[in-house]
């Protein structure tokens, strides 16, 4: 017996906010920490924790720098974020199309 499609969910993406952070970042190459921040609507410590949950995974890269003198934080999604975000698209969509599972 095939195993379901949910089996294959990443349980890295699959969390709300790093969905939509991984969401956000699949559309830009690079996204400020306070754009995201204020788009997803969460907290400063939020986004920190689930970025860096993110980073340690490989799914993103985050760089810091300067504008003027004020400091800024930059996400992007990794070519293994991007594939583990795109896996997990496929396979919501094929749980979606078939809810049931794959037939015996």
């Amino acid at each position: 017996m095939t195993a379901h499609p949910r089996a294959r969910l990443d349980e890295l993406v699959h969390q709300p906010v790093r969905f939509s952070l991984l969401a956000g970042l699949a559309q830009a190459d690079e996204l400020e920490f306070r754009f995201l921040r204020d788009a997803l609507q969460i907290s400063d410590s939020l986004l920190s924790r689930q970025a860096s949950t993110l980073e340690q995974a490989g799914y993103i890269a985050i760089r810091k720098g300067h504008v003027g003198k004020w400091p800024r934080t930059w996400l992007k999604l990794t070519p293994a974020g991007r594939a583990a975000f795109n896996d997990h698209l496929a396979t919501l969509r094929e749980i979606i199309e078939n809810p049931t599972g794959p037939s015996t």
